[in-house]
């Protein structure tokens, strides 16, 4: 019989089969009416047996639930817990917290925490102006003349055999550091250091002079820091390429070549000048070949190096016609993701044709032009990259920017040829630009970023009206610091010429870093529970604060930028919630939505949250704040803190006092607490008085559930490892104590998934301990493997309703897979396993069935087949991928499918294949340009350096004669239950290897139970669903399409892209020496021969 109130769903019949209605019988009649009748039959059978299993089903479920149901009522406490704390109502409180007020408050503290990044700032930006504008320039200035201290001249590199580089004499001065724990490494506070690019020689004039006026920088720094202990790293950044910081410590540079130039960082490149609009096109004929092409890929790709998050940037290639490099059809936003796909793209370009200035620049006239797409709608530029020509193309000029010259162009005339380059000078300087020559690979660089200089010229006319503090992005800092973000200030030369006219030239960047960490410590993050939390985003929509920015990123020269929809599960309520905060808006709402889990592969519960958004300058503050989270506990121990009882069973976090030493071993970092507390005060500064009570009176709570429930029952009884509460306080206890040495979980509760999941969901939750597809069970020889269960203690108190802890107990594993195959059968404790029981009318053999509890993330919990309890904890996929597809396919399961953008990857390999003998190295093209940088810097120095030119050398790949590791895209699959809960069955239909299979959802947990006919052959296989985090394949996901329906963004409110008074004279007239070819490849070869080949690895990405 049926149970009450439950309906046995099996599969439909298949449709009928059409027989012919003639009365002559076909000869496939007969066949057809056997396979109907045998259809008949097995369905009839099926229903026999969908019958008796799902009614036993029923029965089994109802003990499992009942079971664990009892063994949490006797050993979880979770109604003795509530007594506790009832009876303790005399030593806290019970606070509200007020999202608006919080939002305020922390608003206005990071207002504050800025405000004085600012002043100094700006006091450094005015002293920059004044000492460049009283600095006298001295044409014979020699390096003795100039003390500083040189950063790199102690550093150590080597070359590429893997022996040190002998050292450049240096007449830097000898500093001692001291150990400081704000900067994370040794610093003397005495004076700035200098870092100079490895590119540029430090005796050249113009180095010598911006060395000796920015010297007098160095006691403003100092008086900055007296005004301000706590500013972080002070930086000019000069448009030389020169860096002074303060204070001063040894430079962090790799093993290899030093690659840092300043003007190619985040901070200055967002500094020195306003968003840009940017079409770059590249001459693609037939004369371009060879090294000359591979000469105008590598300066594209140095070039989108200089753009920022904040302009826009499409790249074509044109000869007869123009034509994108990639699958982008207009302007699209110069984020990482996009200047990759255009990175990959350039290097598929061909040459071939003849050359038409006219397709090209009519191509980029009408991408600038086109308004129905966002863009960063400032500086509008048309950089054009060629071997040469005839044509001046005025006619095309004429027609889309004269008279107003909206549009800037810059030339690049690249490789070394005998073409008349007057044309591409005379482009250049009719609209505002500036004409470029590349002879070489070491002239890439430095010609690639000079255009800066220009866009400045607009900013620096417009005086105090562009002096505007900006704030960077997140991103790695160079000098250890971790993520930081930099208020800049742009420094403009003062000075005048003969003629009185203004000076143009922006003299370099201002920066102070704050450390993201400093913004954090101002949000509150106690009182707001496990799952509350501060969120920051920018105009961009990436976010400053979060829980989910983690980004393993080591390179500092990549930055970090994490968009909100990314850092979170996208919905359109939180697509709403991004826009109203780039908006500025105000407000609140409850959303219901998925948790992003960056630590567990399962929890993806449901939450209601709270958000309350407040403006901030540039950026916008949000709070997220669960229903449950509105009240908190606030202990009220003034008059006693002394009297702790800590276990070496509690965990506490480390976070309450300054002056606690820490310790990997529980019982001596217990020691060392209790140690603290008898020399501290109840008022001491030392600790976090919040933290510190509550711990205390946490710690008394779970002594007292010890002691009343825990202490007098046998956990072997019920085949329990342990029982363990945590709080909100920061104590896991764990009972008993020789079970917290086997305590594989988080100390902290606020960091521990059990704690987060329990508070989110509930009834009951299980967590078996994850395993990997590769796990081969090997532990289980030696250790015995818990489960945990564990529910959140609600309490009502006066109204106010509140989830101060969790509690829950550890299953053996082992033990209860046995107690298990007995609730999920027809047997009693007392019965022999095997034996045979009927339930209606139907015999059922437990063993001819697989019995299974899957948790809501579709992870194995506990089987009735023994050879699965090494494969607890894994994705049940991995276990039965057949049984784990029909479940989703039949909507037990749903997934959501995201992108970690914030991972770190090995460099995938490449082949090297060839006709050459293993021992041999042939070099190839890509080899001579690959270590040209080394060769041409010889020739390129050379070359008389003009305003902001020094010469020197540029390793455009530098990183190639290493490999690293380097950012790329995981993607992720979370499984969760969906919304369906009755009991289904259905046959997984597989010809003679179908199986039957029932799912039921047990009452107050987060398990599925699943009865399934154990696979009777091999050929019923499925294709295997995928959890595990795998990395993206190429172009996944697809931003060809993404750019299509770009996120909502605001750029900068400042644009300063022209100026009546500018002076477009100097627009660039080429270099006046030509190294010889001859000598360039001679040298080349000889250090190829006598050098190792490099590493074929891709560009590396550069300092944005």
């Amino acid at each position: 019989p049926l149970a009450e109130g439950w309906l046995c769903r099996c599969p439909h019949p298949s449709p009928s089969l059409d027989v012919p209605s003639s009365p002559a019988r076909l000869p496939e009649e007969k066949s057809v009416r056997a396979l109907t009748l045998s259809l008949s039959l097995f369905l009839s059978l099926s229903l026999s047996r969908c019958l008796s299993v799902s009614c036993s089903m029923q029965y089994w479920a109802r003990r499992l639930e009942q079971e664990i149901d009892g063994v949490m009522r006797i050993f979880g406490g979770v109604q003795q817990l509530r007594g506790i704390y009832n009876e303790n109502r005399n030593l806290f409180e019970v606070k509200e917290n007020v999202p608006r007020k919080l939002v305020e408050k922390v608003a206005g503290d990071i207002e504050s925490l800025l405000a004085k990044k600012v002043r100094a700032l700006k006091r450094l930006a005015n002293a920059a102006e004044k000492f460049q504008k009283a600095h006298h320039w001295q044409d014979n200035i020699r390096e003795e003349d100039i003390e500083y201290y040189d950063s790199k001249a102690d550093t150590e590199y080597d070359d590429p055999d893997g022996e040190e580089i002998e050292r450049e004499k240096s007449n830097s001065l000898k500093l001692e550091f001291t150990d400081d724990a704000n900067f994370k490494t040794k610093v003397n506070y005495s004076y700035a250091a200098v870092q100079i690019p490895t590119d540029i020689y430090k005796g050249s004039t113009v180095i010598l002079n911006e060395l000796n006026w920015t010297q007098a920088l160095e006691d403003v720094f100092i008086e900055n820091r007296k005004e301000d202990p706590s500013l972080l790293w002070q930086v000019f950044g000069s448009a030389t390429g020169v860096t002074r910081y303060y204070p001063a410590t040894p430079w962090r540079a790799p093993n290899k070549i030093d690659l840092y130039d300043v003007r190619r960082r985040p901070w200055y490149i967002q500094g020195a000048s306003s968003p840009k609009d940017m079409v770059i096109i590249v001459d693609v004929s037939g004369s371009v070949s060879g090294l000359t092409l591979k000469l105008m890929k590598t300066s594209v790709y140095e070039m989108l190096d200089t753009l920022s998050d904040d302009d826009y940037v499409n790249v074509a290639s044109f000869n007869e016609k123009a034509k994108p490099v990639s699958c982008f059809k207009h302007l699209v936003q110069a984020n990482i993701r996009n200047k990759k796909v255009f990175k990959e793209d350039v290097q598929g370009m061909v040459a071939k044709g003849t050359t038409d200035y006219k397709a090209g620049f009519e191509y980029a006239f009408d991408q600038l032009q086109n308004s129905n797409i966002t863009r960063a709608n400032c500086n509008k530029m048309i950089m054009m990259f060629t071997d040469g020509g005839e044509d001046r193309v005025q006619d095309v000029f004429e027609k889309y920017n004269w008279p107003n010259k909206t549009v800037r162009v810059f030339t690049f005339s690249v490789g070394q040829h005998n073409y008349d380059v007057t044309p591409l000078q005379w482009m250049a300087c009719a609209n505002k630009g500036y004409y470029f020559e590349i002879p070489s690979i070491g002239a890439i660089r430095i010609n690639t970023q000079e255009y800066l200089d220009v866009l400045g010229r607009p900013m620096v006319l417009a005086g105090n009206r562009a002096k505007q503090v900006q704030w960077t992005n997140v991103y790695q800092d160079a000098l250890g610091l971790g993520l930081v973000v930099t208020g800049t200030l742009p420094v403009f030369n003062l000075t005048e010429d003969s003629s009185d006219r203004k000076n143009q030239l922006i003299l370099g960047v201002m920066g102070i870093d704050v450390a993201l960490n400093d913004i954090k410590r101002l949000t509150p993050r106690y009182n707001l529970g496990a799952n509350g939390y501060v969120f920051a985003i920018d105009l961009n929509g990436y976010v400053l604060l979060h829980p989910n920015l983690q980004p393993q990123i080591i390179n500092f020269r990549e930055p970090v930028t994490l968009d909100f929809l990314d850092a979170e599960l996208e919905d359109e309520n939180k697509e709403e919630i991004r826009r109203s905060m780039i908006d500025g808006n105000d407000g609140q709402r409850f959303i219901k939505t998925l948790i992003k889990s960056l630590d567990e592969p399962r929890a993806l519960g449901g939450c209601k949250a709270l958000h309350c958004l407040s403006a901030l300058p540039l950026r916008s503050l949000g709070l997220v704040l669960p229903p449950y989270s509105t009240y908190y506990i606030q202990a009220n121990l003034s008059d006693q803190i002394l009297q702790v009882k800590c276990l070496p069973s509690a965990f506490s976090s480390p976070e309450y006092c300054k002056d606690l030493d820490l310790s990997d071993n529980n019982t001596e970092f217990l020691e060392n607490f209790i140690a603290l507390m008898e020399k501290v005060t109840p008022d001491s500064k030392q600790c976090d008085n919040f933290l510190l009570h509550n711990l205390i009176l946490d710690t008394g709570i779970t002594q007292q559930l010890v002691e009343r429930v825990w202490k007098d029952q046998d956990l072997n009884t019920y085949s329990l490892l342990a029982v363990f509460a945590a709080t909100d306080g920061g104590i896991t206890r764990v009972f008993p104590n020789k079970a917290a040495d086997d305590w594989e979980e988080e100390p902290e509760p606020f960091n521990a998934s059990f704690y987060r999941r329990s508070l989110d969901n509930k009834g009951y939750i299980f967590k078996p301990p994850y395993r990997d597809a590769g796990y081969r069970g090997l532990d289980l020889e030696n250790n015995t493997i818990g489960i945990l269960v564990s529910t959140a203690v609600e309490l009502s108190i006066g109204g106010k309703t509140l989830k101060p802890a969790v509690v829950g107990v550890k299953l053996d594993l082992e033990a209860w897979a046995e107690k298990f195959k007995v609730l999920a059968s027809n047997r009693t404790d007392r019965d022999q396993l095997g034996a045979r029981r009927e339930v209606g009318d139907a015999a059922i053999l437990p063993q001819d069935l697989i019995c299974v509890l899957i948790d809501d993330g579709g992870f194995l919990v506990l089987s009735n087949q023994e050879d699965h309890w090494y494969q607890v904890g894994k994705f049940f996929s991995e276990v039965d991928a057949n049984l784990m597809s029909a479940l989703y396919n039949n909507s037990f399961y749903a997934r959501k499918e995201s992108y970690d953008f914030q991972s770190v990857c090995a460099p995938e390999a490449q082949s090297n294949t060839g006709a050459a003998p293993r021992g041999v190295f042939v070099p190839t093209v890509a080899d001579l340009l690959n270590l040209a940088w080394w060769t041409s810097a010889a020739a390129w120095g050379s070359m008389p350096p003009g305003p902001r030119r020094c010469a020197g050398a540029e390793e455009v790949a530098g990183d190639s004669m290493e490999a690293r590791e380097t950012s790329c895209i995981m993607k992720q699959t979370q499984y969760y239950f969906s919304t369906v809960n009755a009991t289904y069955n259905a046959i997984i239909d597989c010809g003679n290897c179908s199986r039957l299979f029932h799912a039921q959802r047990l009452a107050n947990t987060n398990l599925l139970f699943v009865v399934a006919d154990k696979p009777i052959c091999s050929q019923c296989e499925s294709v295997k669903l995928l959890q595990a985090e795998v990395r993206a394949p190429p172009r996944d996901p697809n931003q060809c399409e993404l750019v299509d329906r770009p996120r909502y963004r605001k750029g900068p409110h400042i644009c300063f892209d022209y100026n009546a008074t500018e002076d477009t004279s100097d627009c660039g007239r080429g270099a006046s020496f030509t190294p010889s070819l001859g000598v360039l490849l001679s040298l080349q070869l000889l250090l190829l021969y006598s050098s190792p080949p490099p590493h074929p690895t891709s560009h590396p990405a550069s300092s944005l």
